[in-house]
């Protein structure tokens, strides 16, 4: 008789215990407890946890779905064909929190932890294309910081009303197509050769107005040479140079052409 009433001791503690639950809420989230019912109960909602929190051993079987009210970033990939029919790769990326303390709405009205899969994705993705898909496509590396603003505030005005807070939203990682990749090298390429033969240019400028200016001194200093070399001067200078070589001990025989008296003759030639 006792070993009877000891197995159904067990067995009913064993079945009490598969029915508890201890629900938990990590830092940083928010946890939704909800009853689930497997035999009788009415299940729903029976409290939300801020994280980090327990909600304690339960008789019922009780549930919890954290969502994570951190901001979390969701960057969405893009190739859009643009005003002038190429088609343009890009990132938005976009920071998105959820507002403490709506976590019951969040998961009855908003899908949960899905909420970004469910509500967000599309109406964003459909804005960027909006936003996009009207530019010429080097406009839109032009204008990045434009379409940013103008989806940045499209989304905020759609999620006014909701528990979500839009933190920013960027454009990133613009890749074009190789023939716009590649004209645009050659324009920079040609851009580059232009301003080195304008530099050449300039070189060449400078080179010129410092050949005219020697060429000037040149001729004002044969002007002033002109003015100073009399007759007596050069013969002075050329006595001068027949003593030097006279005295030379190198020297064998000096012709100097010579006039009276043995003085070198200077005449103008005309």
């Amino acid at each position: 008789m006792k070993k009877n009433f000891l197995l159904i001791i067990i067995g009913c503690f064993l079945i009490i215990s598969s029915g508890c639950t201890n629900p938990s809420t990590p830092a940083g989230h928010e946890g939704y407890v909800k009853e689930n019912p497997r035999v009788w109960g009415k299940g729903g909602f029976r409290g939300a946890m801020k994280g980090p929190a327990n909600y304690g051993v339960s008789l019922w079987r009780n549930e919890v779905e954290n969502v994570d009210m951190r901001p979390q970033t969701y960057p969405e990939s893009f190739k859009i064909l643009t005003k002038d029919e190429l088609n343009v790769s890009f990132r938005f990326q976009t920071i998105i929190k959820v507002k403490p303390g709506t976590i019951k709405t969040v998961v009855e009205e908003f899908a949960g932890k899905d909420f970004y899969q469910r509500y967000i994705k599309e109406p964003l993705r459909s804005m960027v294309r909006k936003n996009v898909q009207n530019l010429e496509s080097r406009e839109v590396k032009e204008k990045r910081k434009e379409i940013s603003e103008a989806v940045l505030k499209e989304i905020k005005e759609y999620l006014k009303e909701t528990p979500f807070i839009v933190i920013s939203g960027v454009v990133g990682n613009i890749d074009y197509p190789d023939v716009v990749t590649k004209a645009v090298e050659k324009k920079l390429a040609a851009k580059q050769l232009l301003d080195e033969k304008a530099t050449q240019k300039e070189i060449a400028k400078k080179d010129a107005e410092i050949r005219i200016e020697e060429a000037r001194g040149i001729a004002e200093a044969q002007k002033i040479i002109n003015s100073t070399l009399t007759k007596n001067y050069l013969q002075h200078e050329a006595i001068n140079a027949q003593l030097k070589m006279a005295s030379s001990p190198n020297h064998t025989t000096v012709y100097i052409p010579s006039g009276a008296n043995g003085i070198p003759i200077v005449e103008t030639i005309k």
